[in-house]
C-alpha cells in the first residue's frame, strides 16, 4: 500500500518538545506516526521530526503535525513511498536507549547481553519509547530511588502513554501492587499489548499491573487501589501544578512522587505549587532542558 512520509529538519529541542506536544493530543489520528531522530552522530544538535501516513498528507494533517510546533512549524517535506512496509520505516533511526540500568529498544533491535534490564516498546509508539529526555529521566530517578531504599508497595503511573514507566517500575518493585492509567482510552491496549511483549504479569494482585482508563485522580477505580507509596506522573507542569492538590491526597504522609515533563523553566512554579500541597524535595534529575523532580509528602501536614 503507497503511504507517505512528512519530514521536518529542526534543532533537536524544537523536534523533542513537538513529540512531547503530540503526547498531549487527546484526539491524535492514530494513523499518523511520529518520531523523531538525530541525522548524524557528529551532528547530534540537528534533528528530523517525521511523520508517516498511509495517505498523502491533506490539509488537516499538515494542521494538526504544524500545530505540534509552538513557534510554528518550520518548511516541511512530503515523500511518497511506494509498497513500503511504513511501519518498520518509522522505526528506522529510533536507536535502544540506556537509562540508569534500563536498556530501552524497538522490537526490531536485538536484546542487550550486558544484564541491563530489557524493556521493549514499539517505535510507532513515538513519545512512549523512552527517547525523549523526560520518560528516560523518570526511569533514571526510579533507580536513583530504588538504590537509596525506597520500597513501594502500592504505585501507580498516572498518565502512563505506553506503559513503559509502569513497566520499569515493576522490574525494580516486583512485588508491589501496580496500577498504569491515563485519559485517553487508546492507551488501554496499547498498554495490554506492550505489557505482553515485556512479560508483565496482568491483574490487581501484588505483583501484577491493573491498566485503566481514568480522568484524574477521582476515578472511583483509581481512588480504590490508593492511598499510593509511589506516583510517577510525566505529564506536562500545568496539569501538575492543578493535580498537586489531588496527589497530595493520593500519596500516603511519608509517600513519593516523581514529577516529568516540565521545562527547567517550569521547575520553581512546579515546586511551589507542591509545597503548598505538602510535599518537599527529595532530588532532581536534569535531562536535557527538562527536570525530573522527586518529592516526599510530609509525615505531619
Amino acid at each position: 500500500m503507497p503511504s507517505w512520509k512528512y519530514s521536518i529538519h529542526a534543532p533537536k529541542t524544537v523536534v523533542t518538545d513537538a513529540l512531547a506536544m503530540q503526547e498531549m493530543v487527546l484526539d491524535w489520528d492514530a494513523e499518523i506516526v511520529v518520531s523523531g531522530r538525530e541525522i548524524a552522530e557528529d551532528r547530534p544538535d540537528d534533528w528530523v521530526f517525521e511523520a508517516w501516513l498511509p495517505r498523502k498528507p491533506n490539509a488537516a494533517d499538515r494542521m494538526a503535525l504544524g500545530d505540534l510546533f509552538t513557534d510554528g512549524a518550520p518548511p516541511a517535506e512530503t515523500e511518497k513511498l511506494e509498497e513500503e512496509d511504513w511501519l518498520t520505516l518509522s522505526q528506522q533511526g529510533v536507536d535502544p536507549i540506556r537509562a540508569g540500568p534500563f536498556h530501552v529498544r524497538t522490537p526490531d533491535h536485538p536484546a542487550p547481553d550486558d544484564g541491563s534490564i530489557p524493556l521493549v516498546i514499539p517505535a510507532s509508539q513515538a513519545f512512549g519509547t523512552g527517547q525523549h529526555e523526560t520518560t528516560a529521566g523518570c526511569l533514571s530517578m526510579m533507580a536513583a530511588m530504588r538504590t537509596r531504599g525506597v520500597r513501594p508497595r502500592v504505585l501507580a503511573d498516572i498518565g502512563t502513554g505506553t506503559g513503559l514507566l509502569a513497566f520499569g517500575a515493576m522490574a525494580l518493585w516486583p512485588s508491589a501492587q501496580a496500577t498504569a492509567s491515563d485519559i485517553d482510552p487508546v492507551c488501554e491496549d496499547v498498554v495490554l499489548d506492550n505489557a505482553a511483549t515485556n512479560a508483565v504479569p496482568l491483574g490487581s494482585k501484588a505483583g501484577e499491573l491493573l491498566v485503566l482508563t481514568a480522568d484524574g485522580m477521582h476515578d472511583p477505580l483509581l481512588a480504590a487501589r490508593g492511598p499510593y507509596d509511589l506516583l510517577v506522573a510525566n505529564i506536562l507542569a500545568r496539569p501538575l501544578i492543578e493535580m498537586a492538590p489531588d496527589f497530595a491526597g493520593s500519596v500516603v504522609p511519608g509517600g513519593h512522587i516523581v514529577l516529568a515533563g516540565l521545562l527547567e523553566t517550569q521547575e520553581k512554579a512546579v515546586r511551589a505549587a507542591y509545597l503548598r500541597a505538602g510535599f518537599r524535595f527529595a532530588g532532581r534529575i536534569v535531562n536535557g532542558d527538562w527536570s525530573i523532580l522527586w518529592l516526599r509528602r510530609r509525615r505531619h501536614v
